[in-house]
């Protein structure tokens, strides 16, 4: 008898996995299981809170160290850049009008004056570089710092030749005094007000940035807050318990976070918008007067030296219009005297009015005189130079020097309430940090011993 046996039919198995390992779709399933049951919940809360709090916490070191961080930038960099620049635009002003002045006086410059225009000349050099040591990463800021670097010294030459054919009698010692001047009001000065406006800007945008509202830090704490709430609530339904200490202290921890935080920036805000308006507002108004002023000095000085052969008569009275009006107590000096907050800036703004009154008096007497034909008269009055005429040069000089000081007071006010500012946030960033860690430390615990209840 035989046996016929039939196929043989292997059966095939899954590959064996990891042992412990389950296929994820039976986690998805414990997950879901885990979800629907009280210990499930309150493991996911504690999770969920403890992330929100850490999250909180270093979004809150982070925005508040980085406003800290652009106050600091304000006062130890920004300010004294577009100090710098300001500085550029102010020097390279006083050397054109102080090379124009040391032209009229004799053939040669008088060693006051030629001090004077060097000074001005090194004065200029010194801001230029302070200036260029912030223009990495800035491309508009580089066209006009190659404009200064390459044509002061071209300046400086023409003024040289102009000095020196001067001193020779040589008629065509004023044709290079003027074609200075044109490279002076053509090229420099525009490419120095540019300069002190992107750097002003700058300025400008990182105020605008100390005092930006803290969105998204705002929005997580106010999350976080209600997370907390949310989570009181279910377990005051579930456990019957009217408090859970780490839930309150966890809570505790984040109103105190909010309202130091929320006070904090409020005056620090506070403090920048008083910077803004007491300090970098009234002290660029002041810049620019001074700079007005500076080119209308050299105007003045131009008109007589050209000896009616160039128009600076019509620019001059375009430009003391806008400084001072009608009268001197008008235009950009009566807007800022009026708006000025602090006692020492308004009393030193009243003083250049009165010394810009006696400038555009004086000047006025030099101008009939030019135009009567008296030219040394009106070249005395002009340089001060004639003992018994009026100097309109020491009070030119008067209203220079109180906008100097207007300027210095708005800069130390601009300081003062930046460095207020930087005070409140000192500490703010490392306490929300530990707030919130222990805000977190409490939410675990506080569900936890909950959770323990469980086992």
């Amino acid at each position: 008898m035989s046996v016929t046996s039939g196929p043989r039919v292997i059966a095939r198995t899954a590959p064996a996995g990891p042992p412990g390992a389950r296929p994820s779709g039976d986690l998805a399933a414990g997950l879901r299981r885990g979800a629907n049951t009280t210990p499930g919940r309150l493991t996911m809360a504690m999770l969920g809170l403890v992330a929100l709090c850490l999250l909180t916490g270093v979004i809150g070191l982070v925005s508040i160290s980085g406003r800290a961080s652009t106050l600091d930038d304000l006062t130890n960099h920004r300010e004294p850049v577009s100090a710098a620049a300001q500085q550029i635009y102010r020097s390279l002003s006083d050397a054109d009008a102080t090379a124009a002045g040391a032209f009229l006086t004799s053939a040669v410059a008088p060693p006051t004056l030629r001090a004077r225009y060097l000074t001005d000349i090194a004065q200029a050099g010194t801001a230029l570089a302070v200036a260029a040591t912030d223009s990495s990463g800035i491309p508009e800021a580089t066209k006009p710092l190659s404009l200064l670097s390459t044509n002061i010294p071209v300046y400086a030459g023409l003024v040289e030749r102009a000095s020196a054919n001067n001193a020779l009698g040589y008629p065509i010692g004023s044709a290079y005094l003027r074609e200075a001047d044109n490279l002076m009001q053509a090229t420099l000065l525009p490419a120095a007000q540019a300069l002190y406006g992107i750097d002003t800007g700058r300025l400008v945008a990182a105020q605008d940035s100390a005092t930006s509202f803290p969105w998204f830090a705002a929005l997580l704490g106010v999350a976080l807050l209600v997370a907390l709430i949310i989570a009181q609530r279910y377990l005051r339904r579930r456990t019957n318990r009217v408090i859970n200490v780490g839930l309150l202290v966890a809570t505790i921890a984040v109103v105190v976070a909010t309202v130091w935080s929320a006070t904090g920036l409020i005056l620090e805000t506070v403090h920048v918008s008083n910077g803004r308006s007491a300090g970098s507002d009234p002290g660029e108004t002041l810049a620019q007067i001074r700079t007005k002023a500076l080119q209308a000095r050299t105007d003045e000085m131009l008109t007589l030296v050209a000896r009616g052969g160039q128009n600076y008569d019509t620019p001059y009275k375009a430009l003391t219009k806008a400084i001072g009006g009608t009268d001197g107590t008008g235009g950009l000096l009566g807007q800022v005297h009026a708006t000025s907050s602090d006692s020492t800036m308004t009393g030193e703004i009243g003083d250049a009015i009165n010394a810009a009154k006696s400038w555009f008096t004086r000047h006025n007497q030099a101008a009939a005189a030019n135009a009567s034909g008296d030219y040394p008269t009106a070249v005395a009055i002009t340089l001060g130079s004639g003992a018994s005429q009026p100097n309109e040069a020491a009070a030119f000089d008067q209203v220079d020097n109180t906008l100097k000081l207007a300027i210095g007071q708005a800069r130390i006010d601009f300081a003062n309430e930046t460095g207020a500012a930087s005070g409140w946030l000192v500490a703010l960033p490392i306490g929300v940090l530990v707030l919130l860690v222990l805000a977190a430390a409490g939410a675990a615990v506080g569900i936890w011993q909950r959770l323990k209840e469980y086992r």
